[in-house]
């Protein structure tokens, strides 16, 4: 058993190591996600601490190194891949690769609007400390239940080449900023509908309101 753990452990380091250049790759894709600011003294870094995200303010009193920019830069780009497979996963696993690439692009979408919040992980993790989250599964419990390994896996690796750019959001919500399954019933005034793919309905804000 010694010779095959050692090299399912290498084949790991090197998966890890892979997916690190991967991602390191994405910063010009990441752009307005991965919000980064070399020449200041104070690095703002969103730590996940599930269910809530906390931002921790340390001042520096020295200046920053490379290695601890590229590494401050390289976490955040960890992160937000995390949370943007966390989202995939938890609203739309069961929806195929069209259905999480449409919950991405309400991600992306919601970013680009800024009114809420101007990275990745802020706007999956918006409200997640009390109830009424923008995203359910971020306050409702399910971050403590074991995610399934072959639905998590895919979807880790679909938020990678979304990252990357390999595979492209054509914005087939057409700008939706929100959206909820076909089961419930809502009522959002100020909202039209969009398109509805597989078990989600999409909405953005009409042009007369402001988001």
């Amino acid at each position: 058993m010694t010779r095959p753990t050692h090299i399912l452990m290498r084949a790991d380091r090197v998966l890890i190591a892979a997916l690190s250049v991967v991602l390191a790759t994405a910063s010009a894709a990441v752009g307005a996600a991965a919000v980064y600011s070399p020449q200041t003294h104070e690095v703002e870094i969103q730590r996940i601490v599930q269910p809530v995200v906390h931002t921790v303010v340390a001042t520096v009193t020295t200046p920053i190194s490379a290695r601890s920019r590229a590494d401050v830069v390289l976490g955040q780009l960890v992160a937000e891949h995390r949370c943007l497979s966390e989202v995939m996963y938890y609203e739309a696993r069961g929806e195929g690769a069209a259905g999480q690439r449409a919950i991405a692009e309400v991600v992306f979408h919601r970013m680009r609007h800024g009114n809420y919040g101007h990275s990745i992980c802020a706007v999956v993790y918006e409200g997640a400390s009390h109830p009424g989250c923008q995203f359910s599964f971020a306050c409702n419990g399910q971050l403590a239940e074991p995610k399934e390994a072959e639905p998590w896996r895919a979807t880790q690796i679909l938020a990678a080449r979304i990252l990357t750019g390999e595979v492209t959001l054509a914005d087939t919500t057409a700008g939706a900023t929100n959206f909820h399954a076909v089961s419930a019933q809502v009522d959002w005034s100020g909202m039209e509908r969009t398109v509805q793919i597989g078990n989600h309905v999409f909405y953005r804000f009409n042009h007369s309101h402001a988001l």
